[in-house]
C-alpha cells in the first residue's frame, strides 16, 4: 500500500508518519509538506532513512503540482492533514486559512477522484477538529451529529473543507473518512500553541499570556493517542463515516497552566509557585469559544480504540520531553531549521 500523507512534518502529522513507517514497514509512506514555520523535518530525523518513507516537499495549494504527484505515485491511499490551524492566525489572515484549508482539500479531492476511477479500495481520510462545531454548554459533549457552527475563520475553514469531502462522497462516491479531534498535546508541538508556549515562556522566564480570566475549557488529547486513533480509522472505518477523537480530559485553561507551572517548578528544582508569577491575564481574542467537549465514544466502541494516558501523565512526559530537547525549541523558535530545509528540498 501506497499511502500520502499530507503534513507529515508538523506536529500531528509526524507522529502518523513515524506509527505508520515503523508500525507497517510493507507500506510506502510519501510525506508531502510545504515546510511552513510549523513543518519541521527535525520531527522525523528518526525514521528520514527507513526504505519505506520518502519526502516531498510541495503545495496543496498548486493543483497542477498535485495532479501530477497522483499522476506518478498512484497511491492507495491519503491522509491529509495539511492545513493552516491557529484561531489567532486566522483572525490576522483569514484568505490565507481559505486557501489552504478549503482550496487545498478540493484539489486533492479532485485528484483522488480523478486517478482511482471509482475504485472502492482507495480512501481518502480528512483530519477536521473538533472547532468546527463551536463551543457547547457546561454537561454536553459534542457527538458526530452535532450541528457544524464554526466560530473563527480557522473553524469555518475547517468546516468548509469537511463539506467539500463530504460532498465528493455523496456526488461522487469518493470513498472517504473524517475526524475532527480535540486539542492535541505532547512532544514536537510548535510553541505558539498553549501548552509549549507556556512551556518556553516558563523556560525563558517570559509572562504567560491566559486569555479573559482563564475559563474556557478544553478536552486534551496526548498526541500519540491520536496517532493510533488514525491509524484505526484509516484500517477499519467505515467509508462515509465521521469519528470524533477526544481525551476525556476537560480542562480550564488557567487550572491547565497552574499544573504546568507546578510540573514545571519540580522538574526545573525551583520553589513551587516561582512559575505561576509569572502568569498574565490578557484582553480575550474575538470569538474565544467558551467549552469543547468530545464523545468519542463510537470511536472506542466500533473500532476499539480509548485514550492511554490521563492529562497528568501526558503533561508530565510532555514537559520532560521539551526539557531534554531545548536544541530543539531553540531551533523552532529561532527559524534556524526552517531555511536549512527549505534550501535542501527546493525545486525536488
Amino acid at each position: 500500500m501506497k499511502i500520502l500523507i499530507t503534513g507529515g512534518a508538523g506536529f500531528i502529522g509526524s507522529h502518523v508518519v513515524r506509527l505508520l513507517v515503523n508500525k507497517y514497514p510493507e507500506y510506502n509512506i510519501l510525506n508531502l509538506d510545504k515546510l511552513t514555520y510549523a513543518g519541521n523535518l527535525e520531527n522525523l530525523r528518526d525514521v528520514e532513512n527507513k526504505p519505506n518513507y520518502s519526502f516531498v516537499r510541495g503545495d496543496i495549494t498548486e493543483a497542477g503540482f498535485i495532479n501530477n504527484l497522483f499522476a506518478k505515485e498512484a497511491f492507495d491511499g491519503v491522509i491529509h492533514l495539511a492545513a493552516e490551524s491557529h484561531v489567532d492566525r486566522s483572525l490576522e489572515n483569514p484568505n490565507a486559512f481559505v486557501v489552504t484549508n478549503i482550496i487545498g482539500t478540493v484539489n486533492l479531492l479532485q485528484a483522488a477522484l480523478k486517478t482511482w476511477n471509482g475504485n472502492p479500495a482507495k480512501r481518502f481520510y480528512h483530519i477536521s477538529t473538533d472547532e468546527v462545531y463551536g463551543s457547547i454548554e457546561d454537561g454536553g459533549l459534542f457527538t458526530e451529529h452535532t450541528s457544524i457552527d464554526p466560530q473563527s475563520p480557522y473553524s469555518a475553514s475547517k468546516a468548509g473543507s469537511d463539506h467539500f469531502v463530504s460532498a465528493f462522497h455523496n456526488s461522487y462516491k469518493l470513498p472517504v473518512l473524517i475526524s475532527r479531534c480535540s486539542n492535541n498535546y505532547g512532544p514536537n508541538h510548535f510553541p505558539e500553541k498553549l501548552i509549549p508556549l507556556m512551556i518556553h515562556n516558563i523556560l525563558e522566564n517570559k509572562p504567560l499570556p491566559v486569555y479573559g480570566k482563564g475559563e474556557n475549557v478544553r478536552d486534551w488529547l496526548y498526541v500519540e493517542d491520536h496517532a493510533k486513533a488514525i491509524d484505526a480509522i484509516f484500517h477499519k472505518g467505515v467509508t462515509g463515516e465521521v469519528y470524533n477523537i477526544g481525551g476525556n480530559n476537560e480542562w480550564k485553561n488557567i487550572d491547565l497552566v497552574h499544573l504546568l507551572c507546578s510540573i514545571m517548578d519540580q522538574k526545573l528544582g525551583r520553589d513551587q509557585g516561582t512559575a505561576a508569577k509569572l502568569i498574565t491575564y490578557v484582553k480575550d481574542r474575538p470569538g474565544h469559544d467558551l467549552r469543547y467537549a468530545i464523545d468519542s465514544s463510537k470511536l472506542q466502541s466500533e473500532l476499539g480504540w480509548s485514550p492511554s494516558l490521563t492529562f497528568e501523565e501526558g503533561l508530565d512526559k510532555t514537559v520532560a520531553w521539551y526539557l531534554n530537547n531545548k536544541e530543539w525549541l531553540d531551533h523552532v523558535t529561532s527559524g534556524q531549521y526552517l531555511e536549512y530545509y527549505k534550501q535542501m528540498y527546493t525545486n525536488r
